[in-house]
Protein backbone atom coordinates (compact mmCIF):
# COMPACT_ATOMS: atom_id res chain seq x y z
CA UNK A 1 0.00 0.00 0.00
CA UNK A 2 1.46 3.43 -0.76
CA UNK A 3 2.45 5.23 2.17
CA UNK A 4 0.12 8.29 1.45
CA UNK A 5 -2.59 5.83 1.54
CA UNK A 6 -4.93 6.60 4.58
CA UNK A 7 -7.26 4.60 6.71
CA UNK A 8 -10.47 6.16 7.80
CA UNK A 9 -13.03 3.51 10.40
CA UNK A 10 -14.82 2.97 7.29
CA UNK A 11 -12.61 3.91 3.98
CA UNK A 12 -9.24 3.33 2.09
CA UNK A 13 -8.49 6.78 0.64
CA UNK A 14 -5.07 6.23 -1.74
CA UNK A 15 -3.93 8.60 -4.60
CA UNK A 16 -5.24 8.88 -8.03
CA UNK A 17 -3.10 6.21 -10.51
CA UNK A 18 -3.72 5.37 -14.03
CA UNK A 19 -5.31 2.30 -12.44
CA UNK A 20 -7.91 4.37 -11.63
CA UNK A 21 -8.76 5.76 -15.21
CA UNK A 22 -12.14 3.81 -15.32
CA UNK A 23 -13.34 4.23 -11.68
CA UNK A 24 -12.68 8.21 -12.27
CA UNK A 25 -14.14 8.59 -15.59
CA UNK A 26 -17.72 7.37 -14.77
CA UNK A 27 -17.41 9.33 -11.38
CA UNK A 28 -16.69 12.41 -13.70
CA UNK A 29 -19.45 11.50 -16.50
CA UNK A 30 -22.13 10.91 -13.45
CA UNK A 31 -24.05 14.17 -13.42
CA UNK A 32 -25.35 13.34 -9.74
CA UNK A 33 -21.59 13.11 -8.79
CA UNK A 34 -20.20 16.03 -11.04
CA UNK A 35 -22.45 18.22 -11.81
CA UNK A 36 -22.00 21.05 -9.61
CA UNK A 37 -18.21 20.54 -9.62
CA UNK A 38 -15.98 23.17 -11.07
CA UNK A 39 -15.98 22.37 -14.66
CA UNK A 40 -18.56 20.07 -14.10
CA UNK A 41 -19.62 16.90 -15.61
CA UNK A 42 -16.54 15.57 -17.90
CA UNK A 43 -15.78 13.50 -21.09
CA UNK A 44 -13.60 10.71 -21.05
CA UNK A 45 -10.84 12.78 -22.68
CA UNK A 46 -11.40 15.83 -20.30
CA UNK A 47 -10.62 12.76 -17.35
CA UNK A 48 -7.85 11.72 -19.14
CA UNK A 49 -6.48 15.10 -18.92
CA UNK A 50 -7.67 15.55 -15.28
CA UNK A 51 -5.76 12.30 -14.35
CA UNK A 52 -2.58 13.28 -15.84
CA UNK A 53 -2.92 16.66 -13.83
CA UNK A 54 -3.80 14.70 -10.73
CA UNK A 55 -0.44 12.56 -10.99
CA UNK A 56 1.72 15.26 -12.06
CA UNK A 57 0.49 17.69 -8.65
CA UNK A 58 0.89 14.88 -6.48
CA UNK A 59 5.00 14.45 -7.72
CA UNK A 60 5.14 17.90 -7.45
CA UNK A 61 3.29 18.85 -4.08
CA UNK A 62 3.12 15.97 -2.04
CA UNK A 63 -0.80 16.41 -1.80
CA UNK A 64 -3.65 15.86 -4.32
CA UNK A 65 -6.60 13.74 -5.38
CA UNK A 66 -7.63 10.80 -3.74
CA UNK A 67 -10.06 7.79 -4.59
CA UNK A 68 -12.47 6.90 -1.96
CA UNK A 69 -13.02 3.32 -1.47
CA UNK A 70 -15.52 1.30 0.79
CA UNK A 71 -15.25 -1.94 1.59
CA UNK A 72 -12.94 -2.29 -1.59
CA UNK A 73 -16.28 -0.84 -3.99
CA UNK A 74 -14.62 2.63 -5.47
CA UNK A 75 -17.47 5.26 -3.90
CA UNK A 76 -15.83 8.40 -5.10
CA UNK A 77 -12.67 11.00 -4.95
CA UNK A 78 -11.36 13.92 -2.51
CA UNK A 79 -8.70 15.33 -2.32
CA UNK A 80 -6.36 18.86 -3.35
CA UNK A 81 -6.05 20.46 -6.43
CA UNK A 82 -5.05 24.02 -7.56
CA UNK A 83 -7.96 26.07 -8.24
CA UNK A 84 -8.25 27.42 -11.67
CA UNK A 85 -8.74 30.67 -10.86
CA UNK A 86 -6.01 31.52 -8.76
CA UNK A 87 -7.73 30.89 -5.80
CA UNK A 88 -5.31 28.90 -4.73
CA UNK A 89 -5.56 25.17 -3.14
CA UNK A 90 -8.45 23.91 -2.59
CA UNK A 91 -10.11 20.55 -1.28
CA UNK A 92 -12.93 18.74 -3.27
CA UNK A 93 -14.93 15.97 -2.82
CA UNK A 94 -17.61 13.91 -5.14
CA UNK A 95 -19.04 10.48 -4.76
CA UNK A 96 -21.86 8.82 -6.81
CA UNK A 97 -25.06 9.60 -5.67
CA UNK A 98 -26.04 6.10 -4.19
CA UNK A 99 -22.97 6.19 -1.52
CA UNK A 100 -24.61 9.23 -0.32
CA UNK A 101 -26.19 9.59 2.95
CA UNK A 102 -24.42 8.12 5.43
CA UNK A 103 -21.10 10.47 5.99
CA UNK A 104 -18.79 9.33 3.46
CA UNK A 105 -17.90 12.34 2.26
CA UNK A 106 -17.57 13.99 5.62
CA UNK A 107 -15.48 11.10 6.41
CA UNK A 108 -13.47 11.02 3.08
CA UNK A 109 -13.04 15.37 3.21
CA UNK A 110 -12.00 15.39 6.96
CA UNK A 111 -9.31 12.78 6.32
CA UNK A 112 -8.16 14.27 2.94
CA UNK A 113 -8.18 17.88 4.67
CA UNK A 114 -5.41 16.72 7.89
CA UNK A 115 -3.52 15.02 5.58
CA UNK A 116 -3.19 18.18 3.70
CA UNK A 117 -2.10 20.01 6.29
CA UNK A 118 -0.12 17.77 8.10
CA UNK A 119 1.67 17.86 4.64
CA UNK A 120 2.46 21.70 5.20
CA UNK A 121 0.05 23.41 3.46
CA UNK A 122 -1.22 26.46 6.10
CA UNK A 123 -4.18 27.48 4.78
CA UNK A 124 -6.66 25.04 2.29
CA UNK A 125 -9.82 26.85 0.62
CA UNK A 126 -12.76 24.87 -0.47
CA UNK A 127 -16.16 26.78 -2.79
CA UNK A 128 -19.67 25.53 -2.57
CA UNK A 129 -22.75 26.84 -4.00
CA UNK A 130 -24.50 29.10 -1.69
CA UNK A 131 -27.46 27.04 -2.32
CA UNK A 132 -25.38 23.61 -1.89
CA UNK A 133 -26.21 22.91 1.87
CA UNK A 134 -25.43 19.26 1.29
CA UNK A 135 -21.43 20.25 0.87
CA UNK A 136 -21.59 23.29 3.49
CA UNK A 137 -22.56 20.77 5.88
CA UNK A 138 -19.30 19.00 5.26
CA UNK A 139 -17.48 21.77 4.77
CA UNK A 140 -18.54 23.05 8.37
CA UNK A 141 -18.62 19.87 9.85
CA UNK A 142 -15.02 19.52 9.05
CA UNK A 143 -14.18 22.69 10.83
CA UNK A 144 -13.69 24.99 7.77
CA UNK A 145 -15.29 28.32 8.05
CA UNK A 146 -16.82 30.86 5.30
CA UNK A 147 -14.10 33.53 4.51
CA UNK A 148 -15.14 35.06 1.66
CA UNK A 149 -18.30 34.74 -1.30
CA UNK A 150 -17.97 35.54 -5.00
CA UNK A 151 -20.35 35.22 -7.77
CA UNK A 152 -20.15 32.29 -10.43
CA UNK A 153 -22.52 32.62 -13.87
CA UNK A 154 -24.58 34.42 -11.36
CA UNK A 155 -24.73 32.43 -8.54
CA UNK A 156 -23.26 33.05 -5.05
CA UNK A 157 -20.50 30.70 -4.17
CA UNK A 158 -19.14 30.54 -0.36
CA UNK A 159 -15.95 30.18 0.08
CA UNK A 160 -14.24 28.10 2.78
CA UNK A 161 -11.07 28.09 4.25
CA UNK A 162 -8.88 26.02 6.73
CA UNK A 163 -5.81 27.49 8.85
CA UNK A 164 -3.25 25.80 10.85
CA UNK A 165 -0.40 27.41 11.53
Amino acid sequence: MDLRSLRTPRLLLQPVTWRDMEDMARLKADSGAFGRMLGGVCTRQQAERDMADDIAFWACHRVGIFTIRENGRFVGMTGIHDRPDGRGFALRFALFPWASGRGLAREAASAALNFAHDAGLRRVLAVAAENNMASRTILGGIGMHVSDTFVRDGQTMMMYESRRP
